[in-house]
């Protein structure tokens, strides 16, 4: 039997050729595929994209509206350049596709099972700000969560893919996960709203923390506002946390400010790297009977510095 899923699966190789704009695309490879469509790796002949084929041609003009208010966005992109739409003709079915820039980087929920919860916060910092522009523009992200979020390469910008349910404010949320989704966890409406936004962006740091996804309790409320005063990655920034979960925060750049203000105010963070570097040394130190510890304490004050200025240069 095939699935929906199979029903847009082609071969590499397979040329799209526009219905109404004429132009040529070749499929590359398969990237993925989930509720709305399936994408693909492809050329235009000059370039390298990214091609969504739609299930749904309705949903499909619903994101490409989206992505053409995106590019009017100021303060940086939030997703993937829009380059055409168009329709395909195949075997005597209209598909509906887009052609966008193909976003080269590692998904945030790859990212999360190396990086320091630090640097996790660095990047939520980024998204909220770019966030924040949408929210301006009319409209919520709504399935926020790692894997629709992307690392971009070279460099540590964040950017979003999956805008399958980008929603107008008002509405109500087609498309949510439910780890992330406050509906689930019993705290909220699913009305597009920008503290629908924040709360998955709280949830988003949750799963960072723990390093896993879990399943609610019979007092859902309850056992977020406990992990959250509990885990001792999130203890320090509770304050906020807290505030975005249970809906208290009606702009993204609130939540930002907030947690800037608790980060900084915090003792930095210093890495493994440099803790080890400090051992090696005060055992040095005391084989030798001298005291070297300056150049450890240089390495992690370069190091924070560093930290320091990432978020400057980047979030502020």
């Amino acid at each position: 039997m095939m699935t929906d899923r199979d029903d847009l699966r082609f071969a590499a190789g397979t040329v799209i050729i526009g219905k109404w704009h004429r132009k040529q695309y070749r499929l590359v490879k398969w990237l993925g595929s989930g509720a709305q469509g399936t994408v693909y790796l492809g050329h235009d002949g000059t370039r390298t994209i990214a091609i969504k084929l739609a299930k749904d041609r309705a949903s499909l003009i619903s994101e490409v509206h989206v992505l053409q208010q995106f590019e009017t966005l100021q303060g940086g992109p939030l997703g993937p350049s829009l380059y055409d739409s168009d329709d395909w003709m195949r075997g005597g079915r209209t598909i509906g596709f887009c052609a966008m820039e193909y976003l080269k980087g590692e998904s945030l929920s790859s990212a999360l099972k190396r990086k320091p919860f630090d640097w996790v916060l660095v990047y939520m910092l980024q998204l909220l700000k770019q966030l924040s522009q949408l929210h301006q523009a009319g409209y919520i992200f709504g399935d926020l969560k790692p894997e629709n979020l992307i690392l971009m390469h070279p460099g540590h910008s964040i950017r979003c893919l999956d805008f399958g349910g980008v929603t107008r404010i008002g509405r109500s949320v087609r498309e949510y996960t439910e780890f992330f989704d406050r509906g689930y966890w019993g705290i909220g409406s699913r009305r597009a709203e920008p503290s629908y936004d924040l709360f998955s962006c709280v949830m988003i740091l949750i799963n960072a923390a723990l390093g896993k996804r879990i399943e609610r309790s019979r007092a859902p409320q309850q056992q977020l506002i406990h992990l959250i005063k509990t885990n001792p990655k999130l203890a320090t920034i509770h304050r906020p946390l807290l505030q975005g979960v249970q809906g208290h925060y009606t702009h993204a750049e609130e939540l930002r400010q907030a947690l800037l203000l608790e980060i900084m105010a915090s003792p930095q963070p210093v890495s493994p790297q440099v803790k080890r570097h400090q051992h090696r040394q005060q055992r040095h130190a005391i084989k030798r009977n001298q005291n070297n510890w300056r150049p450890a304490w240089a390495a992690a004050s370069v190091l924070i510095t560093a930290y320091i200025l990432f978020v400057v240069i980047y979030v502020m």
